[in-house]
């Protein structure tokens, strides 16, 4: 069975102890207390690897998502269409793109990053990330950044 990137609700209490503790040294850093990894992970008390190894990973959940922006990087082939492709689903999703950077293309590989604000009638992230990560020449959906 293929593994795919998916993505899940859960309760506080079902979540293992390293993970809540990277998003409190996510936080740390966010907060500019803490201005290296290394102090953010002193602080919470794990080690830099399962910081790194998780970061990308876990997020804390809002319910109030609503105006909420996100960042998401792409790497995608260079072909004819995948980008509109990729457009296409967020706006089905009704979510308001707010910024699109792509770079040249090396390799026939693309580098993209998007902005995106959620919005009042905006569908489920998780299903949307899901399906971009699905589209026939993505190879990587990210997101790096939540505000």
């Amino acid at each position: 069975m293929g593994e795919t990137a998916g993505y899940f609700v859960v309760r506080r209490k079902a979540v293992p102890e390293v993970l809540l503790k990277v998003i409190e040294a996510k936080r740390l850093l966010e907060s500019e207390r803490v201005l290296t990894v290394q102090e953010a992970v002193d602080a919470v008390g794990i080690s830099r690897s399962s910081f790194y190894k998780y970061k990308d990973d876990i997020f804390q959940f809002h319910d109030n998502s609503q105006g909420t922006t996100f960042t998401m990087a792409f790497q995608m082939d260079d072909e004819p269409g995948l980008l509109s492709d990729a457009l296409k689903v967020i706006a089905e999703c009704r979510a308001n793109i707010l910024t699109i950077h792509q770079s040249i293309p090396i390799n026939g590989i693309a580098n993209l990053s998007l902005s995106v604000q959620l919005l009042q009638n905006t569908g489920d992230l998780s299903g949307m990330m899901e399906e971009l990560e699905g589209l026939k020449g993505v190879h990587h959906v990210k997101i790096l950044a939540k505000e």
